[in-house]
């Protein structure tokens, strides 16, 4: 029995034991679960303020797209989740050096810096890094950020997003002195989250940028540009287009196009309808009725990404005010008519030229017969006239048919005989428009000018009067007066009966291009050249209005008389040599006999060749020379004064037609007489030679020992 206690108590005590170890064992479980839950806990508490901290930072930086803002905010939280003593950002920007744009803490006087591309610091370095980079101070060597900047320790982690490096992000010296795992995590979290946000901010402001620059273009545009929806409405303008329709661009917002500038138009709704359709267009040229300009519009379709609602599509729409360039077109094309007929007319005056001098020299001789009967004078002096009056046409239509850019000539000009001349070119215009002309054309001295360029100037003023003229409505008479007379100047006035000139017309009279005439019309030129003429001759043009609103105008033009010249001294009483070249038989025969009858010695050459053959033998007081002879395909005078310089004094070529020989002429500094000429001009013409020559000798003389 006692043994049976015995092996009771051990086994009890055995029990115990084993119950005591069980317990202690699960008391070390709890506590290791204890802690395990409390590290859980703790590990679960940090994510949750790191979520909270990047949910925080996330809604900072999507707050704004403003580059510099989200640099700031980027450093600025990088400072604070890591509890660093200083942060930067660098940024790269193609073409430019890495630059830090942003710096907090003990980095912060770096902000702005340029960081060159040969740098060997951490925030160069960590550009050509895949991933975070930390260095820490070993055996208390600093770290250098930059070449010249250096700290304790730091980590770097490139800003990279959509595969490309935008830039980097850098701490100095974060907390406790090192990065732990969490660290790290976190800081490679705020570096990508960062680099998003940055690169997005870039792509807005190449955006923003781009916009910017295509809607200064669209505003600086001189022709008109609107985009239209697809019932022709104006959905967006620049200032061309509101200028050209006198407004501002949001009152024409929502206008329809077509009607604004064209009112109801086929031709600009099928041009708008077509360009919808994807088709090429051509530009369409149309008449505003509103605007009284000529407009040129064309149209295009705006690509849309995808099918927009409805089928509404947009077409932008250039609207170009083509008037003027129109007007310059016409201007050009005409004076390509001109010119084609100013050298049909050159031609063709050089043929009647010479039959004409024939007449109208030989007439004048045989009237200086005192033999002749009455009846026989009046006949010649018929003829004479009419050939004067003949000669007077050609000389005008030459006029018309110089061409402009030559050397312009300086002479003694008689206003009131380009007048006449002028009228009588114009005379029958002046018939068919029913206008009548008034003169008082008063003595006047002559002024120094070009005579074509003056003629132009009588025959603007002439037309532009003319036209007013004959807008009066019926009953109201048609005048055109003319007035001339000297004071301190030589005046000439051209007034009109005429409608008058509107107050607000008139400070635009004398711009170029400004016409109130339709299209085709009037290019708005010819006041404009009528004042630019004055000007080049120290003379005025101005306009006057009569008083008390009874219509008409007048245009007065006022120019310096010539200086007097000294009397003339030289007569034809001394007898002379002349050599006369000219290939018409008429033209030498009335020279001839013109000054054979004074006493003259007239020799006359076969040729032009004949001529210089004369010239190396002889000695004339006179070379008369046609303008168009030639010697081998050379102008006479140009191979005469060339050959014979010291003759060029004595020579006077006979020139009737507007062509080159009116340049060369000019060069060589030699007289010209006009063809067909009287025999008034042609002895006037040899005493001014004679004249200079006598003029010459006198001053070498004196001038001699």
């Amino acid at each position: 029995m006692q043994a049976f206690l015995d092996a009771l108590l051990v086994v009890a005590a055995a029990a115990l034991a084993a119950i005591g170890w069980g317990a202690i064992r699960l008391r070390r479980r709890l506590v290791r679960s204890e802690r395990d839950r409390r590290r859980a806990a703790d590990e679960l508490n940090r994510r949750l303020s790191e979520l909270f901290s990047l949910q925080e930072l996330s809604y900072i930086l999507s707050g704004s797209l403003q580059l510099d803002h989200i640099v700031e905010q980027v450093v600025r939280y990088a400072m604070r989740f890591l509890e660093a003593q200083g942060a930067l950002v660098a940024l790269t920007v193609e073409g430019e050096p890495l630059r830090v744009t942003a710096a907090e803490g003990t980095l912060a006087a770096l902000a702005g810096r340029a960081v060159p591309a040969n740098d060997q610091g951490l925030v160069a370095r960590s550009l050509g890094r895949e991933r975070l980079e930390i260095v820490h101070a070993a055996s208390g060597a600093p770290t250098h950020l930059l070449e010249d900047v250096a700290t304790d320790s730091a980590a770097a982690v490139p800003l990279r997003a959509h595969g490309v490096v935008v830039g980097t992000l850098v701490i100095a010296n974060p907390g406790h002195g090192a990065l732990g795992p969490e660290d790290t995590r976190l800081l490679s979290t705020v570096a990508t989250h960062a680099a998003i946000v940055i690169a997005n901010a870039r792509f807005f402001q190449m955006v923003q940028h781009a916009k910017e620059q295509w809607e200064t273009a669209f505003d600086a545009l001189s022709e008109g540009i609107a985009v239209v929806d697809d019932h022709g409405r104006i959905t967006r303008s620049n200032r061309a287009l509101a200028a050209m329709l006198g407004s501002t661009i949001p009152a024409v917002i929502g206008c329809d196009l077509s009607e604004a500038l064209l009112g109801s138009s086929a031709a600009l709704l099928e041009l708008l309808a077509a360009a919808r359709q994807g088709d090429r267009v051509q530009p369409v040229v149309l008449r505003s009725a509103t605007l009284h300009r000529t407009i040129r519009f064309n149209a295009a379709r705006i690509p849309a990404p995808a099918p927009p609602p409805g089928n509404d599509q947009s077409v932008v729409v250039l609207v170009e005010d083509v008037t003027d360039q129109q007007a310059l077109e016409a201007q050009l094309i005409q004076s390509e008519k001109l010119a084609a007929v100013g050298q049909l007319v050159s031609g063709v005056a050089h043929e009647l030229n010479n039959p004409l001098t024939s007449i109208a020299g030989l007439s004048e001789f045989l009237l200086e017969q005192k033999e002749l009967g009455t009846k026989d004078r009046d006949h010649l002096r018929v003829i004479h006239e009419q050939a004067d009056r003949a000669g007077r046409i050609v000389r005008n239509l030459l006029t018309f048919a110089r061409k402009g850019g030559g050397p312009a000539e300086r002479a003694l000009v008689d206003l009131n005989d380009v007048i006449g001349r002028t009228l009588l070119l114009m005379s029958y215009d002046l018939k068919l428009q029913d206008v009548a002309v008034e003169k008082d054309l008063a003595p006047l001295p002559p002024v120094l000018g070009d005579r074509h360029a003056l003629q132009q100037v009588v025959v603007n003023l002439l037309t532009n009067a003319a036209q007013a003229a004959a807008a009066n409505q019926p009953g109201r008479p048609r005048i055109i007066r003319l007035t001339t007379w000297f004071d301190d100047r030589v005046r000439f006035r051209v007034a009109d009966s005429g409608p008058g000139i509107p107050d607000d017309v008139l400070p635009h009279l004398f711009t170029p291009f400004f016409t109130t005439k339709e299209p085709g019309q009037g290019t708005g030129l010819g006041l404009s050249i009528t004042y630019s003429i004055m000007e080049a001759h120290g003379g005025r043009i101005t306009v006057e209005r009569p008083a008390g609103g009874e219509g008409g105008a007048a245009f007065l033009v006022d120019l310096p008389a010539a200086r007097a010249e000294a009397p003339r001294t030289e007569t034809l009483d001394v007898k002379r040599a002349i050599l006369l070249v000219d290939d018409d038989p008429a033209a030498r025969r009335m020279v001839k006999a013109l000054f054979a009858r004074d006493g003259h010695t007239v020799e006359v050459a076969r040729n032009a060749q004949h001529a210089l053959e004369l010239l190396r033998s002889r000695t004339y007081d006179l070379i008369l020379a046609d303008a168009q002879a030639r010697v081998n395909e050379h102008l006479f005078v140009e191979r005469l004064a060339e050959s014979h310089p010291a003759l060029k004094d004595r020579i006077l070529v006979a020139t009737g037609a507007v062509t080159s020989a009116d340049a060369t002429l000019a060069r060589l500094g030699l007289r010209p007489v006009r063809k067909p000429f009287n025999l008034r001009d042609l002895r006037d013409a040899a005493a001014r030679v004679w004249g200079a020559g006598a003029r010459a000798g006198a001053g070498a003389g004196a001038a001699g020992p």
